[in-house]
């Protein structure tokens, strides 16, 4: 993984882990549900742009690597998995 991108995801994973804490707190304080719901809901967002640029940084660096070692199938079938996992 490139550095910059090891730190970028680095970063949004301990906002998410802390956004987690939040929720579980918000949870035990029985906090009004739909205050809850939209933390939810920001963690998602939160979890989708971790997401991108994980993708993005397979792109740049993993996928050229697999085509120059050759690997070319695997990287495709994996590229496939990925993209039917997202449409789940």
């Amino acid at each position: 993984m490139l550095g910059d991108t090891k730190s970028d995801a680095l970063k949004r994973v301990n906002y998410i882990d802390g956004h987690l804490a939040g929720v579980h707190k918000m949870i035990e304080e029985d906090r009004y549900c739909v205050d809850v719901i939209r933390q939810t809901y920001a963690i998602r967002r939160a979890l989708q742009k971790l997401e991108g640029v994980l993708i993005d940084g397979h792109l740049r660096s993993c996928v050229p690597d697999a085509y120059r070692e050759g690997r070319d199938d695997q990287m495709l079938d994996e590229l496939k998995d990925l993209f039917e996992i997202s449409e789940r």
